[in-house]
């Protein structure tokens, strides 16, 4: 086991791009991170920072105690005790599987018996015991990841590093994997950091969550913190779909710009500032004479998940018992907002 420490890390690619800005983190012992954000985020850029594959342009990675990288000085990656899984599972299809599983005690020039006794122990950890001399060619997309995340166990590291290693499975399969890697790395003790564009995943699976957005860390929280209490509009927007409304704030209340919305905000100060409307505190109804218009509706099983057009204002709201249909006529309700100065932490919380 191990912490992952990244200090002032930035990586600048040539032509000037940032993958990274000056990002701080620190990963604790046997910790469960996600990384969430959108496409070129730079949560990749991240994960490959650590495990060694990009050396940064500045800054320092640690694992533990040890520096792996200061700067464009870096331990290579078969050096730094990591354990990684891809996407693409990566099982050589002419090796069986055993053969697959202990490819790094082969590069570590362990001996035979131990090898085939650690194969062993890996592949009975990732629900494969007795699979050993099978040919990959013959093993479901899930069971080759599960070979691949053995292969990445077999050599007992202190980190495991996830890119995406669930998203190239359907459903239920991913599900399933989903909960039995989570005991799985628990039962272990593993310090987890996992890539991932699934913001559900994200939230189920980690003890935290962070949010990256153009090479920088936003937010950096547990689950249920991260939902109720956005730091930025963006947060709010990518993980639960808040509607951002710009406006400003008068004698603690703020209004929005051309459009009949206000909610109090009693902490903030008088002037410009952006509110964030998240789907949990937007109710609707069924009213013929509604300002609000469903434009989309969307089944659930508990109910639904609508977009609401309110006078110019594109509201995303889940609905429970019966379902609203397009073109239905809606009352809305916001019982509360997270109000933002510009570009600052939220300024005020509306209950």
């Amino acid at each position: 086991m191990a912490t992952v420490t990244l200090e002032s890390t930035t990586v600048r690619f040539r032509g000037g791009a940032f993958g990274l800005r000056d990002v701080d983190l620190r990963v604790e012992d046997g910790e469960f991170l996600a990384l969430v954000g959108p496409s070129g985020s730079g949560k990749t850029t991240l994960l490959r920072s650590i495990a060694g594959f990009l050396a940064p342009t500045s800054g320092r990675v640690l694992i533990g105690d040890r520096v792996v990288a200061d700067g464009p000085r870096v331990v290579p990656p078969e050096r730094r005790g990591l354990g990684m899984v891809f996407q693409q599972h990566a099982v050589w299809p002419h090796w069986n599987v055993g053969r697959n599983v202990e490819y790094p005690l082969r590069r570590a020039r362990v001996e035979r018996a131990e090898r085939r006794r650690r194969v062993a122990e890996a592949l009975e950890l990732v629900g494969l015991d007795g699979y050993a001399r099978r040919d990959p060619a013959t093993l479901s997309g899930g069971q080759r990841q599960r070979v691949a995340l053995a292969r990445a166990l077999v050599s007992r590291p202190g980190v495991l590093l996830l890119d995406e290693a669930l998203s190239a499975l359907d459903e239920p399969l991913r599900d399933r994997l989903r909960l039995e890697l989570h005991a799985l790395t628990r039962e272990l003790g593993l310090t987890v950091i996992h890539v991932t564009h699934d913001r559900a995943e994200a939230l189920a699976l980690a003890d935290r969550v962070a949010v990256l957005d153009a090479g920088r860390v936003q937010q950096v929280a547990r689950p249920e913190e991260l939902l109720a209490r956005p730091r930025t509009p963006f947060v709010a927007r990518f993980l639960s779909d808040a509607a951002i409304v710009a406006g400003h704030v008068t004698a603690g209340t703020f209004h929005a710009a051309g459009h009949p919305l206000t909610v109090p905000a009693p902490r903030a100060a008088d002037g410009p500032a952006e509110a964030a409307l998240l789907p949990a505190a937007v109710d609707v109804a069924p009213d013929p004479a509604g300002a609000g218009i469903v434009r989309s509706s969307l089944f659930t099983p508990g109910g639904s998940d609508l977009v609401v057009d309110w006078a110019g204002l594109s509201l995303r709201v889940r609905t429970t018992g019966a379902r609203l249909r397009e073109g239905d006529r809606v009352r809305v309700v916001v019982s509360g907002a997270r109000v933002f100065a510009p570009e600052r932490a939220p300024v005020a919380v509306a209950a």
